[in-house]
């Protein structure tokens, strides 16, 4: 398609062309050298014409398509200009008197033949031609402007929509009363595979004995996952009333967490993982699902020989571990020295007149099961008290035989000395102010269930190692 104001050339070769010779046109007489006596010379370009760049072949359909689109963007167009005021619609004189033909335009003999008629199924060409313009012939430029590319493709585009709507509304009833039976009959549809497949799944479920067996696997799976977490939690909290303040615990890190949760502070944590792939440098080791995994055997071979207490059981098990700073094999043997020591130590105080003990602490302390912090602190008692024990303990559950008492609960009978008062006061006092390891973790009043009050004196786990001499 060549622009508006250019006119159709007739067909045949381009005049001009020096390798070609020039055959008259229709209508023109011919030289005697078989030249035209007059040839229409080419437009010259014009400012703002560009080169062709690319060229783009379209299909009969695609022009055709094409051509309605620009005539109805012109028409829209031409709509725009009326409704805009009555000046914009009707020409003006000078367009008047530049519509008409100049005595320079070739004769109606020398001009092209018209267009084909349009087709009929096109839209009615554009409103009526300005005053001066003879039929057939397209208006001047000036009052047919060539439409912007976004009206040609919004135009375009709409044609389109509508062509392929027209084709689905050839699928869906125009009857009123075809559509509303059509509706019905998909609704029915509908409804009767929604009652199918709610039959299937009931029989599928009543027919597979082996879909409640895999529910109550994974019933059972959540009943370990919380038996694990409960063992978790009751490990934590025992370890945040047991453990020394100062003991540091190496632990994996969900089992940290738990830990920070119950009040332990990040600095005594020893998270495992790439960093610390041994407990060595602490103090306690709280084994679980994951550290018993990782370790294995040497857990209890190399790192940490003994428990302190054991939450739990099975793979949900959490048990606490003294770690052993010098390997499992010398723990051990330090562990059965010191019990000896503890031993000795508690046959001395069993002796000591100053101290009167129940049927039940005396065979504690016998065996060597008192802690050696413990029985240090009745001795030193002795000297300024007379010193009642109602009772040690109790061992924690899932201890080792060899874990020490760690807690008493005593009484003061009548002083010995003027300058040491006999209050409860007056001991808490003089136990809080021992040096470590001597110190105790807690120093409590507690009213026993048989109504009697005692002074609770707790010590932190694990127990120092070496403390009492050989027996």
């Amino acid at each position: 398609m060549r622009p508006q104001s250019w006119r159709l050339d007739p067909a045949g070769l381009v005049p001009g062309e020096a390798s070609v010779p020039a055959q008259p046109g229709p209508g023109e007489p011919a030289g005697t050298d078989g030249l035209v006596f007059r040839v229409r010379p080419r437009r010259p370009a014009e400012p703002g014409d560009e080169p062709v760049q690319h060229t783009v072949r379209l299909s009969a359909r695609d022009l055709e398509i094409a051509q309605e689109a620009v005539t109805l963007a012109r028409q829209d167009s031409e709509n725009d200009k009326r409704q805009a005021g009555p000046s914009a619609a009707e020409p003006s004189a000078a367009d008047s008197s530049a519509s008409e033909p100049s005595a320079a335009e070739p004769s109606e003999a020398e001009r092209p033949e018209p267009p084909a008629p349009r087709p009929p199924d096109l839209p009615p060409p554009g409103p009526a031609q300005p005053p001066g313009t003879a039929p057939g012939r397209p208006a001047p430029a000036a009052e047919r402007p060539t439409p912007s590319w976004g009206a040609v493709l919004a135009t375009t585009i709409r044609l389109w929509t509508q062509r392929r709507l027209r084709g689905l509304r050839r699928l869906w009833p125009a009857s009123p009363r075809w559509r509303v039976i059509s509706a019905l009959i998909l609704a029915a549809v509908l409804f009767g595979g929604g009652a199918i497949t709610v039959a299937l799944a009931r029989g599928s479920a009543g027919s597979q004995p082996g879909r409640h067996q895999a529910t109550a696997g994974g019933g059972a799976g959540g009943a370990a996952l919380a038996a694990a977490a409960a063992a978790r939690t009751a490990a934590a909290a025992w370890a945040a009333q047991q453990i020394a303040p100062d003991a540091i615990i190496a632990c994996d890190p969900q089992m940290c967490s738990v830990l920070q949760q119950h009040g332990i502070t990040a600095s005594r944590l020893l998270v495992l993982g790439p960093r610390n792939p041994a407990p060595l440098g602490s103090d306690v080791i709280v084994s679980t699902a994951a550290v018993r995994q990782e370790f294995g055997a040497r857990l209890t071979s190399v790192y940490a020989p003994v428990a302190l207490a054991s939450f739990g059981a099975g793979g949900a098990q959490t048990v606490l571990r003294v770690v052993a700073p010098d390997g499992g094999a010398a723990y051990l043997r330090e562990l059965r020295t010191d019990v000896a020591g503890r031993a000795f130590s508690g046959a001395q105080l069993l002796r000591n007149a100053r101290i009167h003990v129940t049927a039940p602490a005396r065979r504690a302390l016998a065996a060597g099961q008192v802690d050696s912090r413990l029985l240090s602190t009745l001795a030193a008692l002795a000297h300024n008290y007379r010193v009642d024990v109602a009772g040690f303990g109790p061992s924690p559950a899932g201890a080792a035989p060899a874990m020490p008492l760690r807690s008493a609960d005593i009484t003061l009978g009548p002083r010995v000395t003027r300058q040491h008062p006999a209050t409860f006061g007056a001991l808490a006092a003089f136990l809080r102010a021992q040096q470590p390891p001597y110190r105790p973790a807690r120093v409590t009043t507690v009213r026993l269930p048989s109504g009697q009050t005692v002074l609770r004196v707790v010590y932190g786990a694990p127990e120092p190692l070496g403390l009492l001499g050989k027996s």
